[in-house]
């Protein structure tokens, strides 16, 4: 019987394919490469990037890599989201932040918003933004039955909860239209603050305006779950997860203590994650949160129906720069795009110039656009799940969500995430998370797109008015580019009171095909730490030596090939030293050091140890 050709699998025609063959072609690519693996697993191997938290990416995932059935959108253990009709019909909720303590600005700036296309406010209150008092100018004019309010008020939650009660009131809003959060966060406050005094006291608070809201605002949760300040302290991902998921686990205590069933404390949550530009693992970290929360809403009894977590993803600050802020654009997009594959509920995108204080109207006009885009023109909501079925993602969020759980055991078994807090435990794994990361920063093996690499020495910088300063004094936060804008400063400084950059001249030795790889390599490098380059090409060790003196730096680096340097690099960094170089460096590591050559500069070199050097040398101030 003929099979029609409709009926044929499409690979019916190949032979079908082993992990095993393609290991043996990826070992001989490797042999041919010079490397040596033992055999094709080890070739596997050496292309395995190994992430934070223990994770590895493979180069090849396939279905053997699938380990856990995910289920269906929109029920447990909800991986493939909270929704069965996930963000088609209507997109997630475009959420912007407004922390202007101007509450007239801050008014106009909500209303621009919601006219463009924001569907919900995101209103930091008290020491973090506006004055709680401000509350009812800053909503004047917006419809609170169409528009959810999310508040964060920090410990002046409660006042801040009475007066947008009181606006609903006044307003005529119905118990059933009234949307949003009340940003109760006891133990994310005692996190930014340090301080455990009055956390009991606001855990109390909270269960009451919760009570309030289980039995007369449907649509209004009384609590936040902020991992904000673990990932802006430095927190990994799993680390990140495991404090959020630690954190609910002691308001679900809390709330049921107080008299709450286990589906109304559920329901009075709403959880906040940062998403970053690894979109990938982004992707990865939404799926497993909800998995995970699942399973703690199995275990404490939790109905079906309310265990879906109610997530709220907000751009990283971490990633952020205050140098080239354009760039945060890309990243930001990418960050949204991740959050919004993921499945989170509720997306706020931070304004590019974030990092320089209160973000103007076109920064705010370009961070809701971003959403705008991506929802109306990309389509990217009307895909129910667009993550679904690729092994790499379920993978990945599979050993992410294994990862946070042994962390939150971790927090468990130190006496919750309150006593965490206070001893140090939570504070000392970040921190040394931070330093583990800022190592590969600042070895440039995590590049920061227009600050450490590709600076930008001539860039007109941006001012903004300074935001409020927040809460202090807990857990620090910290930004990927921060130790390169630091050295960047310090240029700045010297140039107002000198008139001219720190300087370093470059000798190019041989021709253009010769040196241009490391001369490239050399100038972004210096230029990462603010230092101007002035560059001069030939042999001539002579010539070499005048254009330093008239290039009026005290500093320089050869470039070249290897085989070049052989020849050259000893001549020309000797004369270097006589025209009055107080260092001469090296672009490389060849086998023997030439003579006069004081230090190299190499690909996966301490940048900032060697840039900060430099500018002491140089005699710019810290």
């Amino acid at each position: 019987m003929k099979v029609p050709p409709e009926r044929l699998p499409l690979a019916a025609e190949f032979p079908a394919a082993h992990r095993e063959q393609w290991q043996q072609l990826v070992e001989g690519v490797l042999r041919k490469s010079g490397a040596r693996p033992e055999d094709g697993a080890a070739a596997e191997q050496a292309l395995t990037t190994a992430l934070q938290d223990g994770l590895r990416a493979r180069p090849l995932y396939t279905a053997e890599n699938t380990s856990v059935e995910p289920g269906y959108p929109g029920f447990p253990p909800f991986v493939r989201g909270g929704r069965p009709q996930g963000s088609a019909v209507a997109g997630w909720d475009v959420r912007q932040r407004h922390a202007d303590p101007d509450r007239r600005r801050a008014n106009e700036a909500v209303l621009a918003d919601l006219e463009h296309g924001v569907g919900s406010l995101w209103l930091e209150l008290g020491d973090a933004g506006l004055p709680v008092a401000a509350l009812p100018e800053a909503l004047d004019g917006v419809y609170l039955d169409l528009a959810a309010v999310a508040l964060d008020a920090g410990p002046d939650f409660t006042e801040a909860a009475e007066r947008l009660f009181g606006l609903y009131e006044e307003r005529e809003v119905s118990p059933a239209s009234a949307a949003g959060n009340l940003g109760a966060d006891p133990l994310g406050l005692q996190a930014r603050t340090g301080s455990a005094d009055r956390t009991d006291a606001l855990l109390a608070e909270a269960a009451v305006l919760a009570a309030r809201c289980a039995e007369g605002y449907p649509n209004v949760r009384a609590l936040t779950v902020d991992a904000l300040p673990y990932h802006e302290a430095g927190a990994s991902p799993a680390q990140e997860l495991g404090c959020a998921l630690a954190t609910g686990v002691a308001y679900l205590r809390a709330l049921t203590a107080a008299g709450l069933s286990v589906d109304a404390a559920l329901g009075q949550l709403e959880f906040r994650y940062a998403a970053d530009a690894d979109q990938f693992l982004t992707i990865a970290k939404f799926r497993a949160a909800r998995r995970l929360w699942a399973r703690v809403a199995e275990v404490s009894g939790g109905s079906a129906e309310a265990s879906a977590q109610r997530q709220h993803a907000v751009t990283s600050r971490v990633m952020m720069t205050a140098r080239d802020p354009w760039v945060n654009m890309l990243r930001t997009t990418v960050a949204c795009l991740a959050a919004g594959v993921g499945g989170a509920d509720a997306v706020t995108v931070l304004p590019f110039d974030s990092a320089l204080g209160l973000p103007d109207a076109f920064a705010r006009r370009i961070a809701r656009n971003t959403q705008s885009i991506l929802l109306e023109e990309s389509h990217l909501s009307r895909v129910i799940d667009p993550a679904g079925g690729s092994w790499y993602v379920e993978q990945l969020g599979e050993e992410l969500a294994q990862a946070a759980w042994a962390w939150f055991q971790e927090i468990e078994r130190a006496g919750g995430q309150q006593a965490a807090l206070a001893s140090g435990l939570v504070g000392d794994r970040i921190a040394a998370t931070w330093a583990e990361r800022s190592a590969k920063l600042a070895k440039r093996r995590e590049p920061v797109t227009g600050v450490s690499e590709f600076p930008h020495l001539d860039e007109q910088p941006l001012v903004r008015e300074p935001a409020p300063a927040g809460h202090t004094g807990g857990l620090p936060r910290v930004r990927r580019a921060e130790a390169y804008e630091a050295l960047r400063d310090r240029s700045d400084a010297h140039l107002a009171a000198t008139g001219a950059r720190p300087a370093l001249f470059l000798a190019s030795i041989g021709t253009a095909s010769a040196h241009t790889g490391r001369t490239t390599f050399a100038a972004n490098l210096f230029q990462a730490g603010g230092i101007a380059t002035a560059s001069t090409e030939g042999v001539d060790p002579a010539a070499f030596a005048a254009a330093f003196r008239e290039s009026g730096a005290s500093v320089a680096c050869l470039c070249s090939s290897d085989a070049l340097y052989g020849e050259h690099a000893a001549a020309v960094a000797v004369a270097l030293k006589e025209a009055g170089a107080q260092r001469v460096l090296l672009a490389g590591r060849p086998a023997e050091v030439p003579a006069g050559v004081d230090e190299f500069i190499y690909a996966g070199g301490d940048a900032i140890a060697v840039l900060t050097s430099l500018l002491d040398l140089i005699g710019v101030a810290r």
